[in-house]
C-alpha cells in the first residue's frame, strides 16, 4: 500500500519533506500577489482594489475544487494526485509570470486556486499514510508547517523579490521551487489508494457535528476579517505609516520571521488546548487590527507586525488540527469542507477589504478586519460554555 510494488518508502522523511516544500510554494504563491499589489496594479493597468482580486479568485477556484476533487478522485492513487497537483503548480506560476494583461494573471491565478485546493485537502491525510501510525502526528505537523511557513512569508518574499528584480521575477521563482519539488516527488512520492472513495455524504458530516459546526463559523469570521485587512497591509505601511521601500520589507520580512515562531509556538499551545490557543491568537489578531491605525512611524510598524504575525502563524496549524480532532472518522472530507469555508472567507475577506479600501481608505479596512476577528474570538469562547471538546482538545 505504500508503494507502487508494495513495499515501505526508503525515506519516507523525505517524501513527507517534499509534500511539506510543495505546500510551502503554493501557499506562497497564493499570497505573492499581497506584497506585490503595488507593483502588478500599474503595470497591467487596474487599481488596487481591483488587483485585490488576485487573492479573491483563487480563494473561489480552491473553495469548489476541494470538495469537487475529493468527490471525483474516487479510488485514484493519491500518489498521482498529488504529482498532477504539483505539474498545475508549475504552469499556473508560469502563466502568472507571462501575463500581459489582466485577464491572463487571473488565468494563472484560477489554475492556482485547484491547487490550492487539492494540497490542503488531501496532502495532509495523504502524507499520514507514508510513515508508520506512531509517526503520523509529526508527519501531519510537518506538512502544515509548509502551509503556515508559505502563509506567513508569502507577503514579504513577493515585496523583496519585487523590490529587487520585478514582481514577474517572484512568479518565476515559484515556477523554478515547484519544477525541483515535481522532480523530487517523482523519485519519492508512494503509491496511497484511498481506503474508501469520499462520499457527498462525507462532505455533509462536519455540518452535523457540533464540534465541527461551531468551529467552522468561528474560523470563516477569522478568515473573513484577517484577510480583509492583510490584503492591503503594504498600502497601509505606505500610505499610514508613510514608509520607504526599504521599510517596508523590512516590516514585512519581521512578520514572516515572527510568523514561524508563531506556527510553531500555536502547535505546542494547541497540544495544551486548542481552544484556549484559538481564542488567544484571534484576541490577539483583533486588537491589533483595531489599534494600527492610531501607530505610527517605525515602532508602531514594528510592534504592529509583531503582534499580527506571531498571531497568524498560528492559525493555519489550530484550523487543521481542529477538524481533525472534530471529524476523525472521515479526515478527507473534514480537510475538504474546512478549506471551502477557508477560501471563501479568503475571497470574501480580499473582497470587501478591497470595497472598504475603495471607499473608505486602508485605515478602515483594519477596522473592519478586527471587528470581524473579535467576532471569532466570541465564537470560540462559546465552547468554554457548551463544553462541545474534549479533555484532549480543550
Amino acid at each position: 500500500m505504500l508503494n507502487n510494488k508494495d513495499k515501505p518508502a526508503s525515506s519516507p522523511w523525505l517524501a513527507i519533506f517534499s509534500l511539506t516544500v510543495a505546500c510551502f510554494v503554493m501557499v506562497t504563491t497564493e499570497f505573492l500577489p499581497i506584497g506585490l499589489l503595488t507593483n502588478i496594479a500599474p503595470s497591467l493597468d487596474v487599481s488596487t482594489g481591483r488587483a485585490g482580486l488576485m487573492v479573491t479568485v483563487p480563494g473561489i477556484v480552491a473553495a469548489i475544487a476541494a470538495p469537487a476533487l475529493s468527490l471525483a478522485a474516487g479510488r485514484l492513487d493519491r500518489r498521482l494526485l498529488m504529482l498532477a497537483l504539483s505539474l498545475l503548480l508549475v504552469v499556473s506560476n508560469l502563466v502568472s509570470a507571462l501575463a500581459v494583461n489582466f485577464p491572463m494573471m487571473l488565468l494563472g491565478r484560477v489554475l492556482l486556486g485547484v491547487c490550492v485546493g487539492g494540497f490542503w485537502a488531501f496532502a495532509a491525510n495523504y502524507g499520514r499514510h507514508l510513515v508508520p501510525e506512531a509517526s503520523q502526528g509529526r508527519a501531519t505537523a510537518l506538512i502544515l508547517s509548509g502551509i503556515s511557513v508559505g502563509a506567513v512569508c508569502g507577503v514579504p518574499a513577493g515585496a523583496l523579490i519585487g523590490d529587487l528584480f520585478g514582481w514577474r521575477a517572484a512568479f518565476f521563482g515559484g515556477a523554478v521551487l515547484a519544477v525541483g519539488v515535481l522532480l523530487a516527488q517523482l523519485r519519492l512520492l508512494t503509491s496511497v489508494p484511498p481506503t474508501r472513495p469520499v462520499t457527498p455524504r462525507d462532505l455533509l458530516l462536519p455540518l452535523r457535528l457540533p464540534m465541527a459546526r461551531t468551529g467552522l463559523i468561528a474560523i470563516v469570521l477569522l478568515f473573513i476579517g484577517h484577510f480583509a485587512a492583510y490584503t492591503y497591509l503594504k498600502p497601509l505601511l505606505q500610505q499610514v505609516f508613510v514608509l520607504s521601500p526599504s521599510a517596508i520589507s523590512l516590516q514585512l520580512l519581521a512578520y514572516g520571521a515572527i510568523g514561524l515562531l508563531g506556527t510553531f509556538l500555536g502547535e505546542r499551545l494547541a497540544e495544551r488546548s486548542l481552544r484556549a490557543t484559538f481564542i488567544l491568537i484571534a484576541t490577539m489578531l483583533a486588537a491589533i487590527l483595531i489599534v494600527s491605525p492610531f501607530l505610527s512611524g517605525i515602532a508602531g510598524a514594528t510592534l504592529m507586525v509583531m503582534v499580527w504575525g506571531l498571531a497568524f502563524g498560528a492559525v493555519p496549524v489550530c484550523a487543521t488540527n481542529w477538524m481533525f480532532a472534530a471529524v476523525p472518522q472521515a479526515p478527507e472530507a473534514g480537510q475538504a469542507l474546512l478549506v471551502c469555508v477557508i477560501q471563501i472567507a479568503l475571497a470574501s475577506g480580499a473582497l470587501l477589504g478591497g470595497e472598504v479600501v475603495d471607499w473608505q481608505g486602508v485605515s478602515s479596512a483594519m477596522l473592519f478586519g478586527g471587528a470581524l476577528t473579535l467576532s471569532a474570538a466570541l465564537v470560540f469562547g462559546l465552547t468554554l460554555r457548551s463544553g462541545m471538546i474534549g479533555a484532549k482538545q480543550s
